[in-house]
């Protein structure tokens, strides 16, 4: 007998134990003081830069453009498996129940997201509006409910097969999103509000109707779930060794010209497949891109003086830490065993491009400051990026990469 329930129960109970499993060493050790200590560096300039924003200061539209975002953005965690598509497509009627469940988890830890990110713009709304913290709960249940609409209609959209569809319907709903947050946020008259919630529901009530008799899109929404585990598992596989996991690599053929001038020698060896495997890889050029364009808008607009050279810092080592990895990339494959090189070629290769890679984003940072205005500050965040580069690469590294 089919028992939807238990199913679920296991799935979800699997995938919590493994997110637990993996999460315990992403948040271990000295790792977390730094973060503690970047997050509170954070929050100190944040409060100092809310303190300097003029009264007329467009609070509402900065916080409904970034919870809109939150809001669009709506995943259904279905914990759905490679082998369902085989084995759980012959009882898809019975899944009602599972899916509504799944929908529920979705909810609660997606609302939880958005309880966090309201919490951190609420000081920047509080000072646009005098009675903003008290309004903090309120608009809370009412984003929440809207969060609930958001996965209602992500739900039945994942019917469609075409991608138009799924791509116009984020675009609608974000700006229908905009709108009602943007609306809430001034404190708008309620029937404006309910008007928007109304249109809200006819919306859902158009894709539900369409969508009554068409079947569920198995191999979608298998593929969108093992995405997610992927980059969950990308991210831990930075801190633990990680089985069965699943690179992604794109040609990116003009990005070639960086590494054509690398001599075709058997000292360059490693210098080639270490460069080919960070540029080709979405997992280190694409966390060294975000992590560059994240510390570089924290330094340029969130700090100043002493403080962005310790944000600059931070994000170097963040950067960094999370490069390691690249160093082992190629240990499953045999092939690269068999290359007549030694080992103290691959570390040295290996730390020459960290310290490159480092220094290109020490560079960045010191520019940008050097653009605020601030030529001593960016002179000694050079000196400190440097220093700070050189150290992690041939002293700190060194003893990881023996580990």
């Amino acid at each position: 007998m089919f028992d939807d329930k238990k199913l679920w129960r296991d799935r979800a109970g699997n995938r919590l134990k493994d997110l637990s499993r993996y999460l315990k060493y992403i948040f271990n050790g000295h790792l977390v003081i730094v973060l503690l200590f970047l997050i509170g560096t954070a929050a100190f300039y944040y409060q100092k830069w809310i303190e300097t924003l003029p009264a007329n200061f467009p609070a509402e539209a900065i916080l409904a453009v970034i919870l809109s975002l939150f809001l669009t953005y709506s995943p259904v965690y279905n914990f759905l498996l490679d082998a369902d598509k085989v084995f759980l497509i012959a009882v898809e009627e019975k899944l009602k129940g599972y899916f509504l469940r799944s929908g529920g988890a979705s909810i609660v830890f997606q609302g939880y997201i958005l309880l966090m990110v309201l919490a951190v713009l609420m000081p920047m709304y509080a000072h646009a509006k005098a009675n903003g913290f008290k309004l903090f709960l309120p608009i809370l249940i009412v984003l929440i409910v809207v969060k609930l609409w958001n996965l209602a209609v992500k739900w039945r959209i994942l019917y469609f097969v075409q991608l138009s569809v799924q791509r116009w319907d984020m675009i609608v709903r974000y700006f229908i999103n905009l709108t009602f947050t943007y609306l809430l946020l001034k404190q708008a008259n309620v029937m404006i509000l309910l008007i928007i919630g109304i249109v809200m529901l006819l919306y859902f009530r158009y894709f539900h109707a369409r969508t009554r008799k068409m079947g569920l899109k198995w191999d979608a929404l298998i593929e969108q779930e093992e995405k997610r585990m992927a980059s969950f598992y990308r991210l831990a596989n930075m801190f633990t060794d990680v089985p069965n996991i699943k690179d992604t690599v794109k040609r990116r053929k003009y990005l070639d010209v960086l590494i054509s001038r690398i001599s075709f020698s058997q000292d360059q060896t490693y210098m080639y497949l270490f460069s080919r495997a960070f540029l080709r890889s979405s997992d280190y050029l694409g966390l060294f891109v975000r992590l560059t364009v994240i510390g570089s808008l924290a330094i340029y607009f969130i700090s100043f003086g002493m403080g962005q050279i310790l944000l600059s810092v931070l994000f170097l080592y963040l950067t960094g830490f999370q490069l390691l990895p690249l160093y082992r990339h190629h240990q499953n494959k045999l092939w690269v065993s068999l290359y007549p090189v030694g080992a103290q070629v691959q570390q040295k290769s290996f730390q020459t491009l960290l310290i490159i890679i480092l220094t290109v984003e020490a560079v960045i940072f010191a520019l940008l400051i050097l653009i605020k205005g601030e030529a001593a500050a960016a002179l000694l965040d050079l000196l400190a990026g440097l220093i700070f580069n050189w150290l992690f690469v041939y002293v700190y590294s060194k003893k990881r990469l023996k580990d």
